[in-house]
């Protein structure tokens, strides 16, 4: 009978054991699932940030080629750059030749995110007339 009553114990002490080992594997998927949503809520408001930028640039007036940088707030930073990518000249059937020039319309928003930076891009062209007007 005292050899039964041992036999228990170490049985009980196993199983907590293996609870205690289930528990914590259920812990870190746990806190794994945290911060994949927080990452992703990081994005979704790089993206958002994106989009402002680069909507401003491309429906604000006349394209200018260069670029611009800046802090956004709340850790992020942006970077905007506009460059003539062709040009040519398009002859309307009644009117004077226009000049076009195609750009290409990049949009870079980064962030800290523990030991490495991240970033989101996003990337446009849009159809303008030359800066100097010929």
């Amino acid at each position: 009978m005292r050899d039964a009553r041992g036999f228990t114990l170490l049985e009980v002490l196993i199983a907590f054991v293996i609870a205690a080992l289930a528990l914590g594997v259920m812990f870190e998927a746990a806190v794994g699932t945290l911060r994949a949503s927080h990452t992703a809520a990081q994005y979704d408001e790089a993206v958002a940030r994106a989009r402002s930028h680069l909507a401003m640039a491309t429906h604000g007036g006349a394209l200018m080629p260069g670029d611009w940088n800046g802090d956004d707030g709340g850790g992020y930073h942006w970077h905007l750059r506009v460059a003539p990518i062709a040009s040519t000249t398009a002859q309307p059937a009644a009117g004077a030749a226009v000049s076009l020039v195609l750009y290409s319309v990049a949009v870079t928003v980064t962030w800290p995110d523990g030991d490495h930076t991240r970033e989101v891009s996003l990337v446009s062209e849009q159809i303008g007339q030359p800066v100097n007007g010929g």
